[in-house]
């Protein structure tokens, strides 16, 4: 440990020195929480909507109203011709349209139901799904409120949502961008921190000196676990601030988590700073480590169940998939360190088999 603290206090050193690699670390991490977490959101609100009312009657005038203030839409234009919906449809400047048909107003009186028409512009799946889904809600809404009648099912449903009472789609994604911004920034750091020993020749210097590799791979990660351990609490704390991210666990359990996630990552960055022979090559090489893997397969944006099976199996090597579980696990539910063992024991493996393997690679070098 000796050897290793000698090794870490020159990396602190180093890193004291250049101020880039600091601002880097401590600051550009919160900073992408701010432009990704506003940029990345799945909650879909004022959607253009045009209306074609051949009715026009109080009915008709009441539903309208109905979905206009609602705040998931906002009225574009009155339209009177088809023609003029596929000139706005064409152009992008409605997402939906909604049509009351002639004797609207007759039929809900006679009958106690009305049938409309909703066009909605499907060139995004996704967000076609959604707005069908607000369209259903606000019909059903209205329709008691305006003389229809609503028929209740043989079985009713009074839901009752846990952890995210008002289904916003930021406490899912601010999880994912923290354990995205983390590792990028922690497998990038230690690889080029390496790299950079091999182009200004002192990694030679390195090799004749009496400490062995084990030491000199946790002397190296030590000040980088200190500066991303810092920094992943300053984008915490920046969620919490910005977005509202819950804190229903302990301080401690999640410093433990985040802090074996980090090595796993640095230990990472080790690995990839083997292979590597220049900061370019290094960069990039991270890059493609970090990114995608995080992104893609640890069910950050696309959930792992819905993934072929042979990507499933891809998915366990991908250390981000357990740090969700356990970032999400003591945020958003309060759990503490015993309910997390499968996550905790996941990334304690990766992080020494990571680690192991590029004390090993440098070693035979």
């Amino acid at each position: 440990m000796r050897h290793a603290w000698a090794v870490a206090v020159k990396e602190l050193r180093q890193v004291r020195r250049d101020g880039r690699t600091l601002f880097i670390l401590l600051f550009v991490p919160a900073f992408f929480l701010f432009l990704y977490g506003y940029a990345l959101n799945f909650d879909i609100r004022h959607v253009p909507l045009a209306v074609q009312d051949r009715d026009r009657s109080p009915e008709s005038r009441q539903l309208i109203e109905a979905f206009v203030g609602s705040t998931y839409f906002d009225l574009e234009a009155a339209v009177d011709r088809d023609e003029e919906v596929a000139h706005l449809m064409e152009r992008d400047r409605i997402r939906a349209l909604l049509v009351v048909p002639d004797g609207f107003a007759r039929d809900l009186g006679r009958q106690g139901r009305a049938d409309v028409q909703v066009l909605l512009n499907g060139d995004n799946a996704n967000t076609a799904t959604t707005v069908l889904g607000y369209v259903n809600a606000i019909l059903a809404d209205a329709g008691g409120r305006i003389g229809g009648r609503v028929q209740a099912a043989p079985v009713g449903a009074v839901p009752r949502i846990w952890y995210n009472p008002e289904l916003r789609s930021t406490l899912f994604l601010v999880p994912g961008l923290i354990a995205y911004i983390a590792m990028i920034t922690a497998v990038v750091s230690t690889a080029l921190s390496i790299v950079r020993e091999k182009e200004r020749g002192t990694m030679e210097q390195v090799r004749m000196a009496p400490i062995a590799m084990p030491a000199y791979i946790v002397g190296k990660t030590i000040p980088y676990l200190v500066l991303s351990q810092v920094s992943a609490m300053l984008v915490i704390l920046a969620a919490m601030a910005l977005f509202d991210l819950p804190m229903r666990g302990d301080w401690l359990s999640l410093s433990i988590v985040v802090a074996l996630f980090l090595v796993g990552a640095l230990g990472t960055g080790l690995l990839v700073s083997t292979v590597a022979d220049t900061q370019q090559m290094a960069l990039q090489a991270a890059m493609l480590v970090a990114f995608l893997p995080t992104f893609m397969l640890s069910g950050f944006i696309f959930p792992i169940a819905s993934m072929p099976e042979v990507l499933q199996y891809v998915t366990t090597l991908v250390p981000a998939r357990y740090f969700l579980v356990a970032l999400r696990g003591v945020v958003l539910k309060g759990l503490g360190l015993a309910d997390l063992g499968p996550s905790l024991v996941a990334l304690g493996v990766y992080a020494a088999a990571v680690l192991g393997l590029s004390a090993w690679r440098l070693a035979r070098r």
